[in-house]
């Protein structure tokens, strides 16, 4: 008997990739495995594809800032690393919500999801209680790094107003998860664009206020621009600078978690799934997620960790030295002190661009997570492998075309984001330095490709403990170790030393998690007990694709 995977009806009567008479779920079809998994890798792409052009309109609009400077594009991203820290640690524990929200999909139960998603709401609201106090310490770390004090001012207040916003941050990355276990990724999708819509809007008049963006040859920015000028006149809205931009990050992420947790909580849904009924916090549920979601958060957490050492003080101190030795002057000469924030800055803008290549692909990673994970609930170990397959291929030619253009365009990419006004001399070494590291991130695209797609079919199958203890280890030795070694014994490449030890990190990781997947011990795991015959499995007994 083939049932529904949504609502459990039979589905005898019905052909294959038929709709289900009772709650319209469309039957996944073994014929057509490309799309199922772009069903729901499309609309995942253009979510964090979307999160990547808001990046870049922040970065772009913080650049205009006047007076010119370019430490406040290094001060948002210091600041931003600084909150995401913390933040990014819920928000890999969440991610098995995913994992069993889809397996619990392929097993027929998809009504015992929304415990899963209640659960990632109740677990984002603790998390942000917790990060309160770290939040007023911030200064204080900053000033510890040995920041001026001119970058700490602003690093400080841009990083406050994003942790004290972190439960509206988690909560919808959490809420998200769980419509990509069902299979509704476009839920999310239209959040996201929502979202970042009112983001943008938010921030053109926060952080220029009445004096409005400046005029910047990009259509849709000035259109944007004009808009929020004339919001700010009428509001009386004075200018923030850097903290406009993370208030208006607050604004549209607020925006962003109304959208699904309104559908989450709709008529629809509830009658459905019982979504209101599950409120209440489920032990089972919650222990689910913390036990096998802590692997998840301490690698992200420690990844932002080991790229925050490498962007904030690694990079920094490595132009230093390297200027240093190529003036022929001390570390601490104003010269030294600044080619390190040109270095800073330049690090920065080359990882705008790597948000281009990585964001997207964590968007088909995620699709991989829901379909390997639906297929794992059915049982079906050997489809899981050809769906974590298929996500490699459609990673490895999108990651490649940005490899392929982070070399052709490097210089013209670089000098984007170089803030107006600044000194010609220094635009020409800013795009120099960030050209080399954009060659660097072109060297490790396809093996960030193989790391990215198979931690999500990993993930969805359950094994996650593992990939995360090899994950700390790898980045500590190569991206923090072997950012020291390249500062000690070859000073001269200033910054861009680091970053070759960065890319040997991303290299080795890909191999890891290529050879991890093949050994198979993911195969065995089973997290929904008692796996039957399910709605899905006798329709793709016969699969022969993907």
């Amino acid at each position: 008997m083939r049932r529904c995977p949504t609502c459990g009806c039979d589905l005898s009567a019905i052909g294959a990739g038929g709709s289900c008479p009772e709650c319209g779920a469309v039957e996944e079809s073994a014929a057509r495995p490309l799309v199922e998994m772009l069903r729901i890798a499309m609309p995942s792409v253009v979510t964090m594809t979307s999160y990547t052009v808001m990046q870049f309109i922040d970065a772009k609009m913080v650049a205009h800032i006047d007076p010119p400077s370019p430490i406040y594009i290094a001060a948002q991203g210091n600041g931003g690393v600084a909150a995401w820290l913390p933040i990014s640690f819920m928000f890999g524990v969440l991610t098995v919500v995913n994992t069993y929200v889809s397996q619990n999909l392929g097993a027929g139960r998809a009504e015992r999801g929304p415990a899963y998603g209640w659960t990632a709401l109740w677990l984002s609201g603790a998390w942000g209680l917790i990060l309160i106090p770290y939040g007023l310490v911030l200064p204080f770390m900053f000033r510890h790094l040995g920041h001026a004090d001119d970058i700490v001012a602003i690093e400080s207040s841009y990083g406050q107003i994003l942790v004290f916003g972190a439960f509206l941050t988690v909560a919808t990355r959490g809420l998200s998860n769980y419509f990509y276990g069902m299979h509704k990724a476009g839920v999310v999708m239209v959040a996201a664009i929502v979202g970042n819509v009112v983001n943008a809007l938010a921030n053109v008049v926060l952080i220029f206020g009445e004096a409005g963006l400046p005029y910047t040859g990009i259509g849709v920015l000035d259109a944007i621009g004009q808009a929020g000028r004339a919001v700010a006149g009428a509001l009386g809205i004075g200018a923030m600078g850097v903290a406009g931009a993370a208030v208006g990050t607050i604004v549209g992420t607020a925006v962003e978690l109304a959208i699904p947790l309104s559908v989450f909580l709709g008529h629809r849904m509830n009658a459905r799934f019982a979504t209101r009924g599950a409120m209440k916090p489920d032990r089972a549920a919650i222990r689910d997620v913390l036990k096998l979601g802590w692997p998840g958060g301490f690698m992200m957490f420690n990844e932002i960790i080991c790229w925050a050492l490498l962007l904030v003080i690694l990079v920094p101190l490595a132009g230093k030295i390297g200027a240093a030795e190529r003036l022929g002057v001390a570390v601490t000469s104003p010269e030294a002190v600044s080619a390190g924030k040109l270095a800073n800055t330049a690090g920065w803008i080359a990882l705008r661009y790597m948000h281009v290549s990585f964001m997207p692909a964590i968007g088909i990673s995620i699709a991989v997570t829901a379909v390997v994970g639906k297929c794992m609930g059915m049982g079906r170990p050997d489809l899981a492998a050809k769906r974590a397959w298929l996500g490699l291929r459609l990673t490895l030619g999108y990651m490649g075309l940005c490899a392929l253009g982070f070399v052709v365009f490097r210089e013209p990419l670089v000098r984007f984001f170089a803030p107006a006004d600044l000194d010609p001399a220094q635009i020409d070494e800013l795009v120099r330095i960030g050209s080399l590291v954009m060659v660097a991130a072109a060297v490790f695209q396809l093996f960030d490709a193989t790391a990215i797609t198979f931690s999500g079919a990993l993930r969805g199958a359950g094994d996650t403990i593992w990939p995360g203890v090899v994950t700390v280890m790898l980045s500590w030795a190569f991206i923090v170790g072997g950012g020291l070694l390249m500062i000690e014994v070859a000073p001269g490449l200033g910054s861009v030393g680091p970053w070759i030890a960065a890319s040997v990190y991303i290299v080795m990781l890909g191999l890891v998690m290529l050879g991890r997947f093949l050994r198979g011990p993911w195969r065995r795991i089973e997290l929904v007990k008692g796996v039957g015959e399910t709605g899905l499995e006798a329709t793709m007994e016969s699969d022969a694709g993907g």
